[in-house]
Order: C-alpha cells, then sequence, then structure tokens
C-alpha cells in the first residue's frame, strides 16, 4: 500500500486538527482546502477570516468550513497569556507574552500546547528557527530527550526507511546520538517500518579506532539503556548494516545482520549528504524533514516547498498525533 495511503487510513475518521499559522500563503492554503475536501483531518487557519476567504476566491478555492482563528480578536486570549506566562516559568512577563502570541507561530504553538489542536505545520514562509522556537519553549521535548532531530522517511515502490538525523543538528555527543535512535524507533513504527537501528560510521565494531567511531559505540550502550527492547548495534559502515553478505564477514553474529531499515548518522553533514545520494542516485522519495523528540507534532516546511508537500507534511504530522 502507498505511505501516504496507508496514512490515510490511519487519521481519517480520527478529527484530528492541523494548525497552519501561515494561512496567507497560497501553497497553504491550497493544500488546506484540499485537505479539508476529502475529510482526513481538520485544518485551522491562522488569519484575519475576510482577508483569507478574497485570498482563497482568488485563487479559486474556498476556505468554507475551514476554522480561522486571529491572534488579534481570539476571545480566549487572556487566558492563553496567563498559561504562556505559566509555561514559561518566569521567562516572559505578561506584557511580553501578549506581544509575542500575536506571532502566528507562537500563537498556534499556543493552540497546540492547550490542546485546542493536535498539530502544526508552518515554514513555507518562516525560517526554521521561527517555527522550531516556540515548539522548544512551550511544547518542549519528551522525558528523556533533550534535543530535537529530523528524520527522513525514504520511500522506493516498497522499501521503506528512516534516515536521522539529516536536518536539525549539526554535531552530537553519544548522548545526542543515542537519542536520536531512541525517537527515530517511534517514527519508523508509526510508518509500519519494523525498527532495526544501525549507528553508521566509517568503521564496524572497531575495524578503525578514533573518538568519533568511539563516540558512535558509545551511543549504541546508551540507547539500549534508555530502551532495552532496542534492536540497535553498531558501529557499522553501511554495506555492512544494509548488505547481508557483507554484514557476515564484517559483524558476524551482529542482531541486525545486514538488514537495518533505520540508519542514524553521526552528524549532519553525514545524514543530509546520504539522504541526497539515496534521493539523487537511488531514486528514493525523501519524505520530510520530520521533527522528532517533542511532546507534540510540529513540522517544519522548507521555504522552497510546493502545494505536494505541504499537503504530505501535514498528513505526516496528524499521524504523529496518533503516536
Amino acid at each position: 500500500m502507498d505511505l501516504f495511503t496507508s496514512i490515510k487510513e490511519k487519521v481519517n475518521g480520527k478529527n484530528l486538527r492541523i494548525v497552519f499559522p501561515e494561512g496567507y500563503d497560497e501553497r497553504i492554503l491550497k493544500a488546506a482546502t484540499r485537505l479539508a475536501s476529502e475529510h482526513v483531518l481538520e485544518p485551522v487557519l491562522i488569519g484575519n477570516r475576510a482577508e483569507l476567504e478574497q485570498k482563497a476566491k482568488d485563487l479559486g478555492v474556498s476556505i468554507e468550513g475551514i476554522e480561522v482563528l486571529n491572534p488579534h480578536t481570539y476571545p480566549e486570549m487572556e487566558k492563553m497569556v496567563t498559561e504562556f506566562v505559566e509555561r514559561r516559568k518566569g521567562k516572559a512577563t505578561e506584557e511580553q507574552a501578549r506581544e509575542l502570541l500575536k506571532d502566528e507561530n507562537y500563537f498556534g504553538t499556543m493552540l497546540v500546547y492547550l490542546k485546542k489542536a493536535d498539530g502544526l505545520v508552518s515554514g513555507a514562509a518562516h525560517s526554521t528557527a521561527d517555527t522550531v522556537r516556540p515548539a522548544l519553549q512551550i511544547i518542549k521535548t519528551k522525558p528523556g530527550i533533550k534535543r530535537t532531530s529530523g528524520a527522513f522517511i525514504m520511500v522506493r515502490g516498497d522499501e521503506k526507511y528512516v534516515f536521522a538525523d539529516c536536518a536539525i543538528n549539526i554535531t552530537l555527543d553519544a548522548q545526542g546520538l543515542a537519542e536520536v535512535a531512541v525517537v527515530s524507533e517511534q517514527t519508523a513504527k508509526m510508518f509500519d517500518i519494523d525498527p532495526k537501528i544501525a549507528m553508521l560510521s566509517f568503521s564496524t565494531k572497531g575495524s578503525a579506532k578514533s573518538e568519533e567511531t568511539e563516540k558512535v559505540a558509545e551511543a549504541v550502550k546508551l540507547a539500549k539503556e534508555m530502551n532495552p527492547e532496542l534492536m540497535i548495534d553498531g558501529e557499522f559502515q553501511f554495506d555492512a548494516a544494509f548488505v547481508p553478505a557483507v554484514a557476515e564477514k564484517k559483524a558476524p553474529g551482529s542482531i541486525i545482520n545486514g538488514d537495518a531499515t533505520v540508519f542514524i548518522f553521526p552528524s549532519l553533514e553525514a545524514g543530509n549528504i546520504g539522504y541526497k545520494i539515496a534521493q539523487r542516485l537511488g531514486n528514493f522519495e525523501a519524505v520530510g524533514p520530520i521533527l522528532q523528540g517533542l511532546n507534540a507534532p510540529v513540522n517544519d516546511l522548507s521555504r522552497g516547498c510546493n502545494e505536494e508537500d505541504v499537503y504530505k507534511l501535514a498528513l505526516i504530522t496528524a499521524a504523529q498525533a496518533l503516536q
């Protein structure tokens, strides 16, 4: 079954509400109206309703039946301000909170935090920092996870793999890599991928010694301590993680046995290069990045995205909300 057909089946009928802070962007409007017409989720647009209706009309679409919330007229704003100040624990006054919540991303993120919505998709017209910062300040990371990370689902026909971190952290210590492994397992399960995690390096099981390879090996130990049920091993060169015949020679007895489905890269440099090679040379579709590790789903679009990218990331965000 196609990946997104499967996601639609999972989220259909769940009435999941996904916030789009960039309601004025035509890519957002078109994707939101498409999602609403398919009844797979409930889009919530941020903005002025009259202005959005006119914008939609100009684009040849309709936002009839789609909820629009305006931070400047929101009836529960004072309650939201109080909740924001409490959540920030002395890092924002009421006046500062009131000003911040005029920003669509902060307002949308608070809707998710207050469970007025199930997830948020932004970034079509904002930087990654503008999208992620409110999420880190308000929604925050899951217990035991100190940082977010970005995963791609690599899809080619019936093949599906998780690559991480390919989007957020330039470098990570052993603990950080372990956290990426733990949350990537959850991402894999969400997409019906049996999680067999390979921690990648330029060495396989001590074939080369350096601080970098030892860091990856230590990350394997730490990940097992965080979740003893993880099927994880490393450090591996990619071929030893992916090709059974190579694994038999380079890593005999490994529980992965050349059958990895989740690949944790040692740095953002390696991860970004790796997924793009698979995408361009291997003809894999790269779905993402999917932001991992938060208490509720928030995802960041590329500013170069198209309507289809928005549509797909909204479905992914809805699927994350079911976790």
